[in-house]
């Protein structure tokens, strides 16, 4: 994901040098999967944490320069800007119209993780694709208030950040370690001089029903859960490894749904959540979804398959009943109704799995 704050006509020569090419159709074409944002620019922030302000001058590790084109990255492209924005600490600049523009690789190619360079903004951000949905279902536009309950390492939040101007981008993370990660992250990629605020905070995900009812827009819920991405990529452990996971397993569906009520009560009405997850579990997905829908008045499950599945069907793999068989045939869909989108990992296209599901509250 390239950073709009930055300069990277070099970097996108290379790219499309490389064979990459566009995940989502142009902003301002009819087809593009979210609106194209208003040109309006709030008022200069200062990025600032609940706890402690990170300078930027901290160090990073150091990361090789660039060299080759991970695995299925996703790279986001900017309009260009003067090189004069990679120094910090300079007034407020005429920043670019955000869009959330990517691009993709036909091949398993790796890229290396940008290198850190003293008083510079790091170029680009390496995600798996699937990440972008759960951003591109949350559809934030100019001016949106917007909570990201459980929003460390930072991605999806970066994601935000390229696709719109928010009026707040709250970007919460209970752990401490993660917070610090998290904090990092941001002022890695994100001017001090950008949008109205984006804090970061540490509180228990479960609270902001209570303490903040009705002060968002939108929420994203990138909820814990027992991350079967990790699982699918990753060896040894054993069988006490195995049974440490199938307890962890049985426990967060109960903390999912809190997370997701929070939520529910931290937007408006008319506001959207969207609930996420990297985990194939249908407990963590879809019956956590049911049991907040049924739990929750007011709470109404909105259809992606039109927004998400139709433009991006041959990017992602979907689980039925959202293959693209499945939407030409509505014999084949049954009669329950599906509670969300779920991205697997096909060979040779290993973007997943990740679940997501936008519920609007009506009142």
């Amino acid at each position: 994901m390239l950073n709009r704050f930055t300069s990277v006509s070099e970097l996108k020569r290379r790219l499309q040098g490389h064979g990459f090419t566009p995940l989502l159709p142009h902003p301002n074409s009819p087809s593009a999967v979210s609106p194209a944002p208003t040109p309006h620019l709030p008022p200069t922030p200062q990025i600032h944490s609940s706890q402690h302000h990170l300078s930027f001058t901290e160090t990073f590790p150091n990361y090789a320069d660039i060299s080759l084109p991970q695995p299925n990255a996703v790279i986001s492209q900017p309009y260009s800007l003067d090189d004069s924005l990679h120094q910090l600490n300079t007034g407020p600049h005429p920043f670019p119209s955000p869009s959330l523009q990517c691009f993709i690789h036909p091949s398993a190619v790796r890229f290396p993780s940008p290198p850190h360079r003293q008083g510079q903004l790091k170029p680009y951000y390496l995600l798996n694709a699937a990440s972008l949905l759960p951003v591109l279902a949350l559809g934030v536009k100019d001016g949106d208030r917007v909570l990201d309950l459980c929003s460390a390492p930072g991605g999806k939040a970066l994601a935000i950040i390229q696709a719109a101007n928010p009026a707040l981008l709250c970007c919460n993370e209970v752990d401490p370690h993660r917070r610090d990660w998290l904090a990092k992250t941001l002022e890695s990629f994100i001017p001090q001089s950008l949008s109205s605020a984006i804090t970061v905070s540490n509180q228990d995900g479960r609270i902001f029903g209570q303490t903040e009812a009705g002060m968002y827009d939108k929420v994203l819920v990138d909820a814990p859960c027992s991350n079967d991405r990790s699982w699918l990529f990753s060896s040894g452990g054993g069988e006490q490894r195995g049974c440490l996971r199938l307890k962890e397993r049985a426990r967060l569906p109960t903390l999912q749904m809190e997370l997701l009520r929070s939520a529910l009560a931290a937007v408006r009405p008319g506001g959207v959540v969207v609930y996420s997850t990297c985990t194939l579990s249908r407990s963590e997905n879809q019956d956590v979804v049911k049991a907040v829908l049924n739990t929750f008045p007011g709470a109404e499950l909105d259809d992606l398959e039109e927004e998400v599945v139709l433009p991006l069907q041959q990017h992602f793999t979907f689980a039925p009943p959202c293959r693209p068989h499945a939407l030409l045939s509505p014999t084949l869909l049954g009669h329950t109704p599906s509670c969300g989108l779920l991205v697997v990992p096909h060979p040779g296209q290993t973007w997943g799995p990740m679940f997501l599901s936008r519920i609007k509250r009506t009142h």
